[in-house]
């Protein structure tokens, strides 16, 4: 089963027991999370889930491992002949989580 969630302006295509860094969220070491936008989960390759657009009822839950900052981008303007050169390097910040729980909504009867 796999589940299809969003977080930071991102998406992301999770399993239970996946760890992935994800944009950083304020949540201490060890703590859980639950994440409620839910856009796709898919029990079995014939029938997914899908939301409009996100599932209602479906959570996944998620354990904060650790935080930091990923690896240095390097930005660089030059301009030829004018002698206009600007270099600025960004890390980004990021929480690194493992998925613990993907809890599908409960079908209802039509």
């Amino acid at each position: 089963m796999y589940a299809v969630m969003e977080t930071g302006g991102l998406q992301f295509k999770v399993q239970e027991g996946d760890k992935l860094k994800i944009p950083k969220i304020a949540a201490e070491q060890g703590k859980e999370i639950v994440f409620d936008k839910v856009l796709l989960i898919s029990r079995d390759e014939k029938e997914p889930l899908m939301g409009k657009p996100y599932l209602e009822g479906a959570k996944i839950e998620a354990q904060v491992l650790s935080t930091g900052k990923g690896k240095k981008i390097l930005v660089y303007k030059f301009k030829r002949r004018v002698k206009y050169r600007r270099k600025k390097g960004h890390r980004q910040d990021y929480t690194q989580i493992m998925i613990s729980k993907i809890n599908a909504p409960k079908k209802s009867k039509s």
